[in-house]
C-alpha cells in the first residue's frame, strides 16, 4: 500500500488505499443516499461497522439533499463522527453534477471546521453506483480540498481513503500533477 502525503500551512492532504471504516480521524465522510438509511458500497460498510445506533440516529435526523451534509456520532467506528453527504448521480442533475460534487466536499469541510475537528477522511464520492467518472470525480475532490486550504489557515488533515488500487492510483497521479 502506497501512501502519498502533501502538506502546507493550510492543511495536510494524504491519499491512502484502504478501508475508511478503520481510519483514526475525527470524522469520516459517508457517501450516502438521500434517505441516510444505509445502502451499498461505502454507505453500507459504514453502517455495518458503526452498528445499529447509526441507523437509529439517521432515522431521527431525516434525509439529506444532494450536495448537503448531516453529522452523526461514529458509534463503533474509530472516528467519533460521521459526516453524511449525498453526491450527485452522474447525468441526472441537469448539468449541475460538478457544482453539487464540489458542494459535498466544501460543505463537509465547513462542518468539520464548525465542529472544531482536526482531521477527516473522504471516500471517492459518487463514483460507485452513482456513476461519476472516476478521473473527473478525483480532480474535483482534490481541487475542492485545495481550494478550502487556500481560503483558510486552520491546518486540517484530510485523508482520501480509496478502497481499490485503481482509485488510489488516479488520486495519486492527479495530486502529483496538481502540485
Amino acid at each position: 500500500m502506497k501512501i502519498m502525503k502533501v502538506s502546507d500551512t493550510a492543511g495536510h492532504l494524504e491519499i491512502v488505499q484502504g478501508d475508511i471504516t478503520k481510519q483514526q480521524v475525527d470524522a469520516i465522510v459517508n457517501a450516502a443516499n438521500k434517505s441516510l438509511l444505509g445502502g451499498g458500497g461505502v454507505d453500507g460498510a459504514i453502517h455495518r461497522a458503526a452498528g445499529p445506533e447509526l441507523l437509529e440516529e439517521c432515522r431521527k435526523i431525516g434525509g439529506c439533499e444532494t450536495g448537503q451534509v448531516k453529522i452523526t456520532k461514529g458509534y463503533n467506528l474509530p472516528a467519533e463522527n460521521v459526516i453524511h453527504t449525498v453526491g450527485p448521480v452522474y447525468g441526472q442533475e441537469n448539468g449541475r453534477e460538478e457544482k453539487l460534487l464540489v458542494s459535498c466536499y466544501h460543505n463537509s469541510l465547513k462542518l468539520v471546521e464548525q465542529q472544531g475537528l482536526n482531521s477527516v477522511a473522504f471516500p471517492a464520492i459518487s463514483t460507485g453506483v452513482y456513476g461519476y467518472p472516476k478521473e473527473k470525480a478525483a480532480r474535483i475532490a482534490i481541487c475542492a480540498v485545495k481550494e478550502v486550504f487556500k481560503q483558510t489557515d486552520w491546518g486540517i488533515a484530510v485523508v482520501f481513503v480509496l478502497f481499490d488500487e485503481e482509485n488510489a492510483s488516479i488520486y495519486r497521479r492527479l495530486l502529483e500533477s496538481l502540485e
